[in-house]
């Protein structure tokens, strides 16, 4: 199990994002254009990975029966968060 300060410092790629999300990387691109999933963080000029509280907060908002809306919102504030992240 991954304790919540290596969480909140740790980036996963697109391939661990859609293995915890269990989407098709299609619908993740989908979900991206419609304010569902938080962008991904740029590591390179080909390179990009996703902060991994970002996509348990994410599920979390899904298993808990978060409507569309309300996911949105949390994606805004998590992105919003990034620029005073440290």
């Amino acid at each position: 199990m991954i304790s919540e300060l290596d969480s909140k410092y740790r980036l996963i790629r697109l391939k661990e994002v859609l293995n915890f999300t269990a989407i098709s990387s299609s619908t993740h691109y989908l979900h991206i254009q419609q304010g569902l999933m938080v962008k991904p963080i740029s590591l390179g000029a080909n390179s990009s990975a996703y902060p991994l509280y970002e996509i348990e907060a994410i599920n979390a908002a899904r298993i808990s029966g978060k409507n569309d809306e309300e996911i949105k919102l949390l994606v805004s504030e998590l992105m919003n968060n990034r620029s005073n992240f440290y």
